[in-house]
């Protein structure tokens, strides 16, 4: 049943890697709008609303919640997309939750980002206060100072504020219930998964300090703050937010260079590297984190095929040193010889016969010298 589900949106290929996004309090899903599309290129983005927020129902929660509540509707609604292991990403209350998934469900959680968030709230006592407020007086005065507690002077989203107004109260207080017992400081140590924790530099929320706390505890973990940043740092400064988390989640260039050296082999990656200079040192970086650490390692196609393609392109446009250098990525894929030339006779009928004749020149020319290297 849908209704006993959290609303979300899913964007991005159904075959890439899953990313579940968790919102902060007050907000929807709306909260990721200028970084979701972005992440979506290389994952399979699921952003989901908080009970009584956005499109989910209220009475998914009630008093008394705990964010371990929370994180079971989670696991609840990637069970039902058919999701078994995700990478996740949530800001302040969403954070907690990823904290909570990273240290009682690991096996779950495949990597680990937590955003303007902390391992404890400052105390039960603000948010018990709150929650009373809003079940006596609802949103709307809590509302109009929302642009204060989530943003740098003279910014403003206009439509989570209208998210903040426009939730229920009673699910909106028992999110402050949950939060008003959080406190994992004492375990911090335990969660095993890639952690990136990141922090607006002008949060008053959850200021830096609340994120270095996780990033000391928590073993391999890694801080990054973002200045001009407050409370919704996606919101606020999505381009840094998405800098970070394409880095943390797909391996950056770091991730690039390994299958880098796997398709085209240690000695051609060796030789581009000596000879790097400042002047091409950007775009070898840019070589290493878009073309490898992002296309070829999306799941969706094999390096068979990756290799098929790239060849045909590279004849298509007369690239033949190019593609002297994936024919023999070709060879390190598992294609055969034969495979090869049946790759460069159909492209003598979409790409011409005399590009395909000087293709077949320099892939003989490279399976020769693989033959003399083997003998």
């Amino acid at each position: 049943m849908t209704h006993a589900l959290l609303h979300h949106r899913t964007e991005g290929s159904e075959s890439a890697p899953p990313l579940l996004l968790g919102p902060s309090l007050g907000t929807s899903y709306a909260l990721w709008d200028k970084v979701a599309p972005e992440l979506s290129t290389a994952h399979r983005v699921v952003r989901w609303d908080l009970p009584g927020h956005g499109g989910s129902a209220a009475g998914l929660v009630g008093a008394g919640a705990t964010v371990g509540d929370l994180a079971g509707l989670v696991l609840r609604l990637a069970d039902s997309l058919g999701v078994e292991r995700f990478a996740y990403a949530g800001v302040s209350l969403g954070g907690a939750v990823g904290l909570h998934l990273a240290l009682h469900h690991p096996e779950r959680v495949s990597s680990l980002a937590v955003i303007c968030s902390s391992a404890h709230f400052n105390g039960s006592k603000p948010w018990e206060e709150r929650a009373e407020l809003v079940r006596r007086e609802g949103l709307a005065g809590l509302a109009e100072s929302a642009d204060a507690r989530w943003f740098t002077p003279g910014f403003a989203v206009p439509r989570l504020v209208d998210d903040h107004r426009n939730a229920d109260p009673e699910a909106y207080a028992a999110c402050c219930d949950a939060l008003a017992a959080f406190d994992l400081r004492d375990r911090l140590a335990e969660i095993s998964v890639p952690t990136l924790l990141i922090a607006g530099r002008e949060d008053p929320a959850t200021p830096p300090a609340h994120l270095r706390e996780i990033a000391d505890a928590v073993p391999g973990a890694a801080l990054v703050e973002i200045p001009g940043a407050s409370h919704l740092a996606p919101a606020e400064r999505p381009e840094a937010v998405l800098t970070a988390l394409r880095t943390h989640f797909s391996g950056g260039a770091l991730r690039g260079m390994e299958v880098r050296r796997e398709v085209l082999g240690d000695a051609h990656v060796d030789r581009a590297q000596s000879r790097q200079t400042a002047f091409t040192a950007r775009f070898q970086d840019f070589i290493s984190r878009y073309a490898w650490g992002e296309i070829w390692t999306d799941p969706t196609l094999a390096r068979r095929e990756r290799s098929m393609i790239t060849m045909t392109a590279l004849v298509a446009h007369g690239h033949y040193d190019e593609l002297a250098m994936h024919v023999r990525a070709a060879r390190r894929n598992g294609l055969t010889p034969e495979e090869i030339g049946a790759v460069l006779l159909q492209t003598a009928v979409y790409c011409g016969v005399p590009a395909a004749n000087s293709a077949f020149a320099v892939a003989q020319r490279v399976l020769a010298e693989e033959d003399g290297e083997r003998a």
